[in-house]
C-alpha cells in the first residue's frame, strides 16, 4: 500500500496521448460556451430541474453560499436570473451530485485500485455516505458507527506523548461555527498545531499587508472596484479562478474606468468578457476589460512596480504637488524618505529588462496612475508564491501609498482570495501563531489555558510528520495531499502517521495515502439542510472583502449518515476532553445560534452577531485601513524597502509556474478541458515559448520528463506534452496538483513560508 502509483504527480504517466485536442486560445470568457459548460455539469450530476432550482439559491439572500471562491456577493441586490458563475455551477454540481460512494464502492475497490485511478475519476465517484475506517492489516475501507469513529479519535488523540504530536488542518470552506468551535477544541487539546489553506496562497498577502497597514486583509469592497479609476491586476486569473469579478470590472469599464493586466499568460478573461445574463453581450462582442497587458516575467512584478514609482517621482518633480498625495503621505505614512533613496540606486530601463514588460508599456500605466489617484491593486498567487511573496505585496502597497490610494472610495488593496470563507477561518482563530489578546479572550471565556508556543504551519506540520514527530493527522475538509508541495515527500510524511482522519463529501487523493489507520468522516455539503435537535440551523461565511453573512442549505442530505462540521467537532471534543461546564459542546451542536454568541463574545466585530448575520447581506467587520487607521506600532502605514529578485536559471533551464486549468477550482478537477487556452482531454502538458521549443529542439506535442533542481536535490514528474504558448522566453507553466511533486518542501517564501508554487526551476527532457 506504499507504492509510488498512488501518488499524485508519479501515479498516471501515460507513454501515449491519444485524446489531447488543441485549438486556439479563447479571445473572451463568459458568453455562450460559459452558458452551455455550466448547465452541461448541473445537468449530467444534478438533474434539470433539481439542478435549476438549486442554482436559483445559491448566493441569495436566504439562500446558501457558493462552495467556491469567496467573490462577494453585491451587498444590496441580486440578480432575479442568477447570482453565479459558470465555475460556481461547476462546483455546486460536484457536491449536489447524484452519484454516491458507499460501504459495497469501498467493498469492491481496494485503496491500492483507487490510487492507480486518476484524480479526475476520483472525484466522479460520486459523495461519500457512511463514516468509514481503513485498518493497518486491510486494503479496504469498512464502514464504522460514529460512536466508535469517535472512540477511535478520542483513545489515539489521548494517547499521544504531547499534544503537540497531532496536526489540525482546516481547508477555506468550513464555516465560522466549524472553524471557531474547531480551534477552540485544539486549543482545549493543548497545541496551537493549525496550520490551514492559507498557508500556502494568501499568507504573503497577509504578513505584507499586516506589516504596512496593519490589516492582513484586503481595504476595498465590491462598489469601490466599481468606482475605481484604475485596477490593476496582478499575477491573478479571474477568468476562471473567479469569474464574477469580471462582472465587477466591466461595471468598472462601464463607468470609464481603466483595466491594467499584469501577467505572464494573456487570460480570456481579461481580453474580453461577455456577460451570461446580458443578451446584448451573449449576441455582440461583449466588453474589452484590460486597456494595458503587461506581459511581466514570473517574478517580474517587483522589477515593474519600482519602474512604475520611479516614473511617478519623476513626473512630482516636473508638477510638484500634482502627481503624489504628498498630504496623505506627511499625515499617515512613515518610510517615505527611505523608499525615494532606494528607488534612486535603479536605472529604468535595466528595472524594464528585469521586468520583461517594453519600457513604452510601463510609462503608459505610469501615466494612468499620475492622472488618477483612484487605484486599486488586486492580485493573488501569482505575486504570493515566491520567496519574495512577502515583499511582492508590500511593493504593490509602497505603489499605492504614494497615491494616497488606501482609504478612500475606488481605491485600496484587494487580495482576491481562493476558496469560500478562507478568509473567515483565520478570523475565528484557525492560525498556528495566535495572537496574545485572542488566547486571552479564550482563556477568560472558557476557564482554560491556551498553549502559547506557535504551532506547525503547513510546511513545518508536513516535516513534522515525516520526522515522526506529529502521529496524528486530521484535516477538516480538503485535499492535502494534492494541494501541498513536494507531493512524493508529504506522501511519506501521511504514511508516518499513526492516524489520518479527513473530514469530507468526496474521494480524494488523501484517502488513499494514509496513516497505519485512516478515518473518512463524510459531512453535509454548503447546500443541504443542516437539521439539528434545536431545529434547521444555518453557518456564516466571510468572504473577500470582509461582509458577514448566512448561508442556508436548502436540499436533502446526500445521506441520512453524514453530520455537520460544527456536529463532527462537538463529537470529537466530548470523546477526548474532559468536561468542563463553561463549554457546552452538546448545546453547540444543537443551537448555532450558542455557537456566535461565544464568537461575539471572544471577537471584536461581532457584536449583536445573531441579529445582524440574519439581515440580508449581512455586515462588514471593521477594517482599519478602509478608513486609513492603520493597526500598526506607530499608527502610520508604512513603505517598505524590498530587495530586488534575480532571475537566475542556467543555460538549460527553465523557470516553471503552477496553474489552473478552467475546468478545475483548487484540486477538484470538474473536467478535462482548458477551454480558455484551447487545451482539451489532457491535463500533462508544459505550456512554453515556441522560441525555447525550436532552441530546445522540441515540437508541438512532444512528450518530455520535467526535472527540478533545487539546493543539489533533483525531483521529477515523467510524460508531459508540449505546448507552445504565448508565455515569456525561459518561462513555462504547467497544472497542478500534477506538477506539485516538482516543488521543494524547503523552497518557501522568506516570512510567510508560502511554497513556492509560482517560480521552480526546471529542466525539460525530452522522453
Amino acid at each position: 500500500m506504499a507504492s509510488d502509483k498512488l501518488v499524485a504527480g508519479t501515479e498516471f504517466t501515460p507513454e501515449s496521448f491519444e485524446d489531447l485536442k488543441r485549438k486556439e486560445p479563447s479571445a473572451y470568457a463568459g458568453g455562450v460556451p460559459a452558458v452551455t459548460s455550466a448547465m452541461r455539469h448541473i445537468i449530467s450530476e444534478m438533474g434539470t430541474l433539481p439542478g435549476m432550482e438549486a442554482l436559483m439559491q445559491m448566493n441569495q439572500f436566504k439562500g446558501f453560499d457558493c462552495p467556491g471562491c469567496a467573490w462577494p456577493d453585491p451587498d444590496d441586490r441580486r440578480s432575479v436570473l442568477g447570482e453565479y458563475c459558470e465555475n460556481g455551477a461547476k462546483a455546486l454540481a460536484e457536491e449536489a451530485t447524484r452519484k454516491r460512494v458507499d460501504p459495497a464502492f469501498f467493498a469492491t475497490h481496494s485503496v491500492q485500485a483507487l490510487g492507480e485511478a486518476t484524480d479526475f475519476w476520483l472525484g466522479k465517484q460520486g459523495r461519500i455516505t457512511h463514516p468509514m475506517v481503513l485498518n493497518p492489516d486491510s486494503d479496504h475501507y469498512e464502514p464504522i458507527s460514529w460512536e466508535d469513529a469517535f472512540r477511535l479519535l478520542g483513545t489515539t488523540l489521548n494517547g499521544l506523548a504531547h499534544p503537540d504530536e497531532a496536526v489540525f488542518y482546516t481547508s477555506g470552506r468550513t464555516s465560522n461555527e466549524a472553524a471557531f468551535l474547531y480551534q477552540l477544541f485544539v486549543r482545549m487539546f493543548g497545541t496551537n498545531n493549525l496550520p490551514d489553506c492559507s498557508n500556502m496562497c494568501h499568507e504573503s498577502s497577509g504578513q505584507g499587508l499586516s506589516q504596512t497597514v496593519g490589516i492582513g486583509k484586503g481595504s476595498v469592497t465590491l462598489e469601490d472596484i466599481h468606482e475605481a479609476e484604475v485596477v490593476m491586476v496582478v499575477g491573478q486569473n479571474p477568468g476562471t479562478n473567479h469569474p464574477r469579478m469580471l462582472s465587477a470590472l466591466q461595471i468598472c469599464k462601464q463607468r470609464g474606468g481603466k483595466v491594467v493586466t499584469v501577467n505572464p499568460l494573456p487570460e480570456a478573461g481579461l481580453i474580453r468578457f461577455k456577460h451570461p445574463q446580458h443578451l446584448g453581450d451573449l449576441m455582440g462582442s461583449g466588453t474589452a476589460l484590460s486597456d494595458l497587458f503587461l506581459q511581466v516575467r514570473v517574478n517580474g512584478d517587483i522589477a515593474l512596480a519600482k519602474a512604475l514609482m520611479i516614473l511617478l517621482f519623476e513626473a512630482e518633480e516636473q508638477n510638484p504637488g500634482k502627481v503624489l498625495d504628498l498630504e496623505f503621505i506627511e499625515t499617515y505614512t512613515a518610510g517615505f524618505d527611505a523608499l525615494k533613496v532606494d528607488l534612486q540606486a535603479f536605472d529604468l530601463h535595466e528595472l524594464a529588462a528585469d521586468s520583461g514588460v517594453p519600457l513604452e508599456l510601463i510609462r503608459e500605466t505610469a501615466q494612468l496612475l499620475i492622472q488618477h489617484d483612484k487605484i486599486i491593486i488586486c492580485w493573488a498567487m501569482g505575486l504570493t508564491q515566491h520567496e519574495n511573496g512577502v515583499a511582492n505585496i508590500q511593493e504593490m502597497v509602497n505603489l499605492l501609498l504614494l497615491k494616497g490610494a488606501i482609504g478612500r472610495p475606488g481605491a485600496g488593496t484587494c487580495p482576491v482570495r481562493g476558496h469560500s470563507n478562507v478568509q473567515g477561518d483565520r478570523t475565528m482563530g484557525i492560525w498556528e501563531k495566535p495572537k496574545e489578546a485572542f488566547l486571552d479572550k479564550l482563556d477568560a471565556q472558557f476557564g482554560m489555558e491556551s498553549p502559547r508556543e506557535h504551532g506547525h504551519d503547513v510546511v513545518s506540520a508536513i516535516k513534522a510528520m515525516h520526522a515522526g514527530a506529529a502521529k496524528v493527522f486530521f484535516g477538516m475538509g480538503g485535499n492535502f495531499l494534492s494541494a501541498t508541495p513536494d507531493t512524493a515527500y508529504t506522501a511519506e510524511a501521511l504514511r508516518n502517521c499513526e492516524l489520518t482522519v479527513h473530514v469530507s463529501t468526496k474521494l480524494n487523493r488523501s484517502h488513499l495515502v494514509h496513516g497505519k489507520t485512516a478515518l473518512i468522516l463524510p459531512c453535509l455539503a454548503r447546500s443541504e439542510r443542516d437539521e439539528q435537535a434545536g431545529g434547521n440551523q444555518f453557518v456564516s461565511v466571510e468572504n473577500s472583502m470582509g461582509v458577514v453573512h448566512a448561508s442556508e442549505g436548502k436540499r436533502n442530505p446526500a445521506s441520512e449518515h453524514l453530520l455537520s462540521e460544527p456536529a463532527i467537532v462537538a463529537e470529537m471534543a466530548l470523546a477526548t476532553l474532559a468536561p468542563n461546564a463553561q463549554v457546552p459542546w452538546k448545546a453547540w451542536r444543537e443551537n448555532y445560534d450558542l455557537v456566535r454568541d461565544a464568537i461575539e463574545a471572544v471577537i471584536p466585530g461581532f457584536d449583536s452577531y445573531n441579529q445582524r448575520v440574519r439581515e440580508s447581506g449581512g455586515f462588514y467587520l471593521p477594517n482599519g485601513a478602509r478608513n486609513r487607521r492603520f493597526d500598526t506600532p506607530d499608527g502610520k502605514a508604512h513603505f517598505t524597502v524590498n530587495a530586488l529578485p534575480t532571475f537566475e536559471v542556467a543555460d538549460s533551464e527553465y523557470v516553471m509556474m503552477t496553474i489552473r486549468s478552467h475546468d478545475q477550482y483548487n484540486t477538484t478537477i470538474y473536467g478535462m478541458h482548458d477551454r480558455y487556452r484551447g487545451v482539451f482531454d489532457e491535463r500533462r502538458v508544459i505550456f512554453m515559448n515556441p522560441t525555447d521549443m525550436e532552441s530546445a529542439g522540441l515540437k508541438a506535442e512532444d512528450r518530455v520528463h520535467l526535472q527540478s533542481h533545487f539546493r543539489g536535490e533533483v525531483r521529477t514528474a515523467r510524460n508531459f506534452l508540449v505546448i507552445p504558448y504565448d508565455i515569456p522566453p525561459r518561462c513555462t507553466a504547467t497544472y497542478f496538483p500534477e506538477t506539485n511533486v516538482l516543488v521543494p518542501v524547503d523552497s518557501k517564501a522568506e516570512g510567510s513560508h508560502t511554497p513556492t508554487s509560482k517560480f521552480i526551476r526546471i529542466t525539460v527532457e525530452k522522453a
